[in-house]
């Protein structure tokens, strides 16, 4: 797991709130099976549930524990679509190609909210909405064009472009505005990626824990060994976003691991009046907050930007500051839980999705992998199975490598956050 194992998911609010578990052994000797999916987050899980669904044996490989990536520690904001808006699709690959796409990720939404109904999976979700709210006042320009582009040239119908007060009567903090989406909401994302493993299992998935990849052979077959046996199987998933650390090369150079903070506060004395109708909310920055209510009352919130490798000394401190200028009603509140985990972004902002040869992968979600992930996960499944029309939609979209390979991503990436934020403080 390496640098994730530093950002306290034990301390995690999702750990401390999980459903009950039943852990998996580790991988022990050799094996074979039609797929091998590498990493434990919804990606795999549901690669893996969707396979063994059509009749493949799948055995799944987590290095640590399920659901300890990056899909059980996130904000659980569930915002249908793409980190690229609407608009800037539009204007990039043009309206046909841009509606196929983003109505392809919208069904990701569904997708999510038909498996947590069908395998009864007890994730506190709630479909309230998802708020972007305008940090500054010329977001507003901006936002209407994407409410006007997503209403008239995708036929997206449950965005609402909002005034300041409008958005005030989402959210008890101050926005110039902000374009409020009916169709999204919020979940326990632990909850939810333990349910998935709990489904892929049932179908017949064999799972294996603290069984980390440490190397990949193509061949006649491809393989996949661990440091105590090895599997053989017709096809490769990789899905272990920010933790495949150099699996597979054409995967690595395209994604850029970000540490990322999120804190939950002692159970709040009204939380209604801090967001009355329970809906997600993220703000326009470029490096964003993004907070929630959780089912027992607290504020679940995640901000800020970090440019060393390292944690803050104390995650805590560190996400208050960001969360009390968004809420300086709450100065001083109790913080309960504190944590991180890592989270993987391409240069483009759009998911990495491909396939060479036998292998096949699905990353670079860029902060909206919470529903996103499930729909990739699907998609890779279809692609194996012979149906590749879908995938190829995401897979026409491979982003450009970070210039210097994975040597220098890290510097350069820190000099374009450095700007960025920079660009937002003023």
């Amino acid at each position: 797991m390496g640098f994730n194992d530093s950002l306290a998911m034990a301390s995690s609010y999702y750990a401390a709130t999980a459903n009950p578990w039943t852990e998996s052994p580790p991988l022990v000797g050799d094996v074979d099976a039609d797929l091998v999916v590498v990493g434990g987050g919804c990606t795999g899980l549901s690669a893996a549930l969707h396979a063994a669904e059509a009749g493949l044996s799948v055995i799944l490989l987590e290095g640590g524990r399920v659901g300890w990536g990056a899909s059980g520690r996130n904000g659980g904001q569930m915002i249908p679509g793409l980190r690229k808006g609407a608009a800037e699709l539009v204007a990039k690959l043009g309206a046909e190609r841009a509606l196929a796409l983003l109505h392809l990720a919208f069904e990701a939404r569904d997708l999510v909210t038909g498996l947590i109904g069908r395998h009864d999976i007890a994730c506190d979700l709630k479909t309230t909405g998802h708020l972007q709210g305008a940090a500054k006042s010329r977001d507003m320009g901006w936002m209407a064009a994407e409410v006007e582009c997503l209403s008239t040239t995708i036929g997206y119908p449950h965005v609402t472009l909002l005034s300041a007060a409008e958005a005030r009567d989402q959210v008890a903090t101050p926005y110039h505005g902000g374009i409020l989406d009916r169709a999204g909401g919020h979940m326990h994302p632990l909850n939810y990626t333990l349910g998935l493993a709990a489904a892929a299992r049932a179908a017949g998935v064999r799972i294996h824990e603290v069984s980390p990849a440490l190397a990949l052979t193509r061949g006649h077959h491809v393989q996949v060994a661990t440091a105590r046996g090895r599997v053989r199987a017709r096809h490769v998933i990789l899905a272990g976003d920010a933790l495949l650390e150099g699996l597979f090369g054409r995967v690595n150079r395209r994604i850029m691991p970000v540490a990322n903070y999120l804190a939950a506060t002692a159970p709040l004395t009204d939380p209604s009046a801090m967001i009355p109708h329970d809906v997600a909310v993220s703000d326009s920055r470029f490096v964003v907050n993004y907070y929630r209510l959780s089912a027992d009352g607290r504020l679940i919130f995640g901000g800020g930007e970090r440019y060393t490798p390292d944690p803050p000394r104390d995650m805590a401190a560190f996400v208050r500051g960001h969360m009390e200028a968004v809420f300086p009603q709450i100065r001083g509140i109790a913080i309960d839980h504190a944590w991180g985990g890592l989270v993987s972004v391409t240069r483009t902002r759009l998911p990495h999705v491909g396939r060479q040869g036998e292998v096949l992968w699905a990353h670079g979600y860029s902060g909206l992998g919470v529903i996103l992930s499930t729909l990739a996960g699907k998609l890779l499944v279809e692609e194996i199975l012979g149906s590749s029309e879908r995938f190829e939609r995401f897979a026409g979209l491979e982003p450009p490598p970070f210039p210097g390979g994975v040597a220098l991503r890290g510097p350069l990436h820190v000099l374009g956050m450095l700007w960025f934020a920079l660009r937002d403080r003023l």
